[in-house]
């Protein structure tokens, strides 16, 4: 272990207010405010999926305009989230969360004012940002607010139910919505959203004190080579496809994500006070937690893009029915936080990691050989994926931070979400660059071609493969680096409180 981390456990944590919270109730004001910042992050993404053929119809978009009507927020989110979370940590997390959901409210209303598909890429990488200052300090803030762990896990259980239940509902939402409202209503949602979260944290969350935040220089290096080795990464393969292999412009991208992560990784090795210390993400159980959750997250997010298109655009379902056609996901989003408690006490947190990430792998292949074929394996695939992600959203989460030292849990809950965004930019990023190689034409037309048609569900079928093979892959990983690790079973005692969701 470096000196660093010698340094930083000997620090005296923060003295605690007599009035600190005992129950979840008494904090109901600020655990509202901060599951509203976590709906808002769970539900934007999804609720967005289901509008994309009727966005490209309206704006005359290419499918690479589509791709990263998404992608935008995504890359801009996962790419300054670690920046804005060791900002927070020196500036103050409630100060930097208030500005961002602000920022968050005025993106949001300028939606309504987007005619292009240019103007609504801006607006999603303008609520990137806002996302990247909100939500790497919701996790961090929820830990604060007690004294007692086991009310800290089940803070956090809270309020990573309320966002699940935000992924679930959101293309169903969405699809009923678009059936009544024009598109732009939907990211309109986005403002009582954020007018909660303000009032919520305001009124339930103290100022930070000096004694909370820490002063070592920012690692402004660092956060800048991070972010430009995940912005290039994700924008080359876009560039294969829109300008070739024979252009300069996807080598020259491909060739600057490798230079700048090989940068970032050279100099995090070497700062003394580095964005992002390597030595923790290697840890084991860290390593394998943050494996699982990239997994889940590259399998989720290629899976709700390619169904919602699939089911618009293949088989020609509105947008109600193919809200409807979701069902399955949500049904078990929303129930399935019931099987997590018993599943945790039976097979223990870190077996449970592994198993549900593989459910998740194993549903997406089951999509990628028969989604094609009919509704009935895109709802078994919706069904497994959904079931693995509800456990590995909370227990892959909690390795994480059972792998690192008590005072580095805040950077613990960063890197998790980043990672997850990452993957899940990824997700789209592959998927959508498959798409747009080989379909023929624009995939946003009312009627298709057989040939057309033809062309998409040999994209669907490769880009589900090929998720499936990445995410095989890093939970295989995942599932090594967990056997290297040497912490002790589970307790029964660590089990409930990752299940408890009472106050």
């Amino acid at each position: 272990m470096s000196a660093r981390l010698h340094e930083n456990e000997h620090e005296q944590p923060a003295v605690r207010s007599p009035d600190t919270p005992q129950s979840l109730r008494a904090a109901w004001a600020a655990l509202a405010g901060l599951s509203a910042v976590f709906l808002f992050e769970m539900l934007d993404t999804s609720i967005l999926n289901v509008a994309l053929p009727t966005i490209g119809r309206d704006l005359h978009a290419s499918t690479v305009a589509l791709q990263w009507a998404t992608g935008a927020y995504t890359v801009v989110f996962g790419g300054l989230m670690l920046a804005f979370g060791a900002a927070a940590d020196r500036f103050g997390r409630r100060r930097v969360m208030l500005i961002g959901l602000a920022l968050l409210g005025v993106a949001s209303l300028a939606t309504a004012f987007v005619t292009t598909a240019a103007q609504l890429v801006v607006v999603r990488a303008v609520t990137g940002l806002a996302a990247a200052m909100t939500t790497p300090g919701t996790m961090a803030l929820a830990f604060r607010l007690f004294d007692r762990d086991d009310l800290r896990v089940r803070a956090a259980t809270l309020i990573s139910t309320v966002g699940l239940v935000g992924l679930a509902i959101g293309p169903t939402v969405g699809g009923f919505v678009l059936a009544i409202a024009p598109w732009q209503v939907l990211l309109l949602m986005n403002v009582p959203i954020a007018v909660l979260a303000i009032l919520g944290v305001r009124v339930g969350i103290a100022e930070d004190t000096a004694a909370d935040l820490h002063r070592d220089p920012a690692d402004v290096l660092g956060a800048a080579l991070g972010t430009a080795s995940i912005v290039l990464a994700l924008v080359a393969p876009t560039l294969f496809v829109n300008d070739g292999a024979g252009s300069w412009a996807p080598w020259t991208a491909t060739a600057g994500a490798v230079v700048t992560a090989s940068l970032f990784f050279l100099r995090e090795r070497s700062a003394r006070h580095p964005l992002l210390d390597l030595e923790l993400v290697a840890r084991p159980l860290v390593s394998s937690g943050l494996a699982c959750k990239a997994a889940a997250g590259l399998a989720t997010a290629g899976l709700g893009y390619m169904v919602t298109l699939q089911m618009q655009l293949d088989w020609g379902w509105p947008p109600a029915l193919a809200a409807i056609g979701m069902l399955p996901q949500v049904i078990v989003l929303v129930a399935g936080g019931a099987l997590i408690k018993p599943f945790v006490r039976r097979v223990g947190l870190d077996r449970a990691a592994w198993l549900s990430a593989a459910a998740v792998v194993f549903g997406l292949a089951v999509y990628g050989l028969l989604g094609g074929v009919g509704y009935l394996w895109v709802a078994i695939a919706l069904v497994l994926v959904a079931a693995g992600m509800r456990v590995v959203g909370v227990v892959a989460g909690v390795n994480v931070l059972r792998g690192l030292p008590e005072n580095r849990t805040t950077i613990g809950t960063a890197l998790t979400d980043t990672v997850t965004q990452v993957a899940s930019g990824t997700g789209i990023a592959v998927t959508g660059t498959i798409l747009a190689a080989l379909f023929t034409g624009d995939i946003a037309t009312s009627t298709w071609s057989a040939q057309q048609t033809a062309d998409f569900r040999e994209a669907v079928m490769i880009a589900g493969l090929t998720l499936t093979a990445a995410a095989a892959a890093l939970v295989g990983w995942g599932i090594l680096r967990a056997r290297s690790a040497t912490d002790g079973p589970v307790s029964g005692s660590t089990a409930d409180a990752v299940g408890g969701g009472e106050s």
